[in-house]
């Protein structure tokens, strides 16, 4: 299955520890939406959301991998599906055209939240990974972040990027 990823799963290391399976095919955008950290994750920080704007200038830039369906499900138990995040087919694009992938989008919504700086790694690592433009990369690295307290919990997000 075709699997949109715009976040921490832009990663392939943090990706495959979660999916095996998945194979990147390629850097597309999802018009009409933002990158937002907004997601109330299990931690109470913010998480990453392809918020729908319904801007045309608004895009979101993310990686498409190709997805083992068997594996889907610890994909959806990782993400949290239905429970801050739900799922939804969406168009992407390219310059060869356009794919339907399936996405997480948020539900559980807090603007006031940082994300931890480890949880924003994993993104910057991946964006940088699938080489997303320069400019699109430095809107993530403005993005506030808080550091996590829990120098283990920290060490063990990053570990898979070692």
């Amino acid at each position: 299955m075709k699997y949109f990823a715009y976040g921490s799963n832009l990663s392939l290391n943090r990706l495959h520890a979660r999916v095996p399976s998945a194979v990147p095919s390629g850097v597309f955008t999802l018009p009409r939406h933002k990158l937002i950290f907004h997601k109330i994750g299990r931690d109470g920080t913010a998480k990453c959301d392809a918020f729908l704007t319904g801007n045309p200038s608004d895009i979101v830039i993310g990686r498409l991998y190709e997805i083992d369906v068997m594996e889907k499900q610890n994909l959806d138990r990782a993400e949290g599906l239905g429970s801050g995040y739900d799922e939804k087919i969406i168009k992407v694009f390219n310059d060869s055209g356009s794919v339907m992938a399936a996405t997480y989008y948020a539900t559980d919504l807090d603007s006031t939240l940082k994300p931890f700086t480890w949880y924003k790694q994993h993104v910057l690592i991946g964006a940088r990974e699938a080489n997303l433009p320069e400019a699109y990369i430095a809107g993530i690295e403005a993005v506030p972040a808080i550091e996590d307290h829990d120098r283990i919990r920290e060490a063990e997000q990053l570990a898979v990027h070692f």
